[in-house]
């Protein structure tokens, strides 16, 4: 059964009560987990659907957030006009981040150049300061949507939840395609593919560039949630946040990546009581899933019935 059609179509649906039985703060964790859930699905199309080692998701996500801002703030667009033109902004540091994979960079040396074009962001964040506000960040207003404000933590959810759905079922449908075959393909055996006629270059920018586009629309719906965005916002700690939802969720998986995005972005929230006991709940959980579950929390719930387990992803 194909996932858009079993999973996507449900927990929607199971979402919609929500906000019947969760308070504002509560509801703003919710948010925050829609967010990460278009985190994760983006940053796995390149590192677990094209198996490429690249760190530069946090910079997507920085470029889409800040670009939903600009628009607003400077050029006086609704906030729902900035979603796609986000997106865009993010697909576009996708092509300018696939550079060195096309020059033929991999594993490590990959990692370090994209985490470097992540840093090199965050600079330039800082140093156009009559854009982004600088050190001291920028101030977005509410979102508007046809010239609705949504004021409330109820109303962004289900604007949310709108945008989350469309775009996961979509990429669901991009990675069941001769796209997402092609995907798989180089990343079982990239000299494989290339002798098979995919053309592993294109692909390779069809990749980042759509994952720059998820992400980009995640940190639209970032900047519409926080209201202020700063530099600190976008730097390693939230690189390893991302890393560990597709690691924990499961490598290559949309289920994976609601499962990280929500276990992730919740568990801390449940130890907030006491003091530092989050981070230390937070790195238990990274390390047991590493070790007892390596394929990540899909994989388990992949056991318990079928209709969890994504149509395209394959065992190694």
């Amino acid at each position: 059964m194909k996932l858009s059609r079993s999973v996507f179509w449900l927990l929607p649906l199971a979402a919609l009560t929500l906000p019947l039985f969760v308070n504002p703060y509560h509801q703003y964790v919710v948010n925050l987990i829609l967010v990460y859930v278009l985190v994760g699905v983006g940053f796995n199309i390149v590192v677990g659907n094209l198996g490429q080692l690249a760190f530069s998701n946090v910079a997507f996500f920085g470029i889409g957030a800040y670009a939903s801002g600009i628009f607003t703030t400077q050029l006086g667009i609704p906030w729902w006009l900035t979603v796609i033109p986000a997106g865009v902004a993010g697909a576009i540091a996708g092509c300018a981040a696939s550079i060195p994979a096309l020059r033929g960079v991999r594993l490590f040396y990959l990692a370090i150049m994209t985490l470097a074009f992540g840093e090199l962001m965050r600079w330039s964040y800082i140093r156009t300061p009559e854009l982004t506000g600088g050190s001291m960040g920028l101030t977005v207003p509410p979102p508007e949507l046809f010239g609705w404000v949504l004021e409330t933590e109820t109303q962004k959810f289900y604007v949310f939840l709108v945008i989350v759905v469309v775009v996961v079922v979509a990429v669901s449908r991009i990675l069941e395609s001769r796209i997402g075959r092609a995907f798989l393909s180089i990343k079982n055996d990239e000299r494989a593919a290339a002798a098979m006629a995919v053309p592993t270059g294109r692909y390779f920018v069809l990749a980042f560039a759509l994952s720059g586009f998820v992400v980009g629309i995640g940190g639209a719906m970032y900047a519409a949630l926080v209201g202020h965005l700063s530099p600190e916002s976008f730097d390693l700690v939230q690189l390893i946040l991302h890393f560990a939802i597709i690691m924990v969720g499961g490598l290559g998986s949309l289920v994976g990546s609601i499962l990280g995005a929500t276990l992730i972005t919740a568990t801390p929230e449940l130890f907030r009581d006491w003091p530092g006991f989050e981070e230390l709940m937070f790195g238990i959980v990274i390390v047991l899933v590493i070790l007892f579950l390596p394929r990540g929390l899909a994989s388990l719930l992949a056991r318990v019935h079928p209709i969890f387990k994504d149509r395209y992803l394959r065992e190694d």
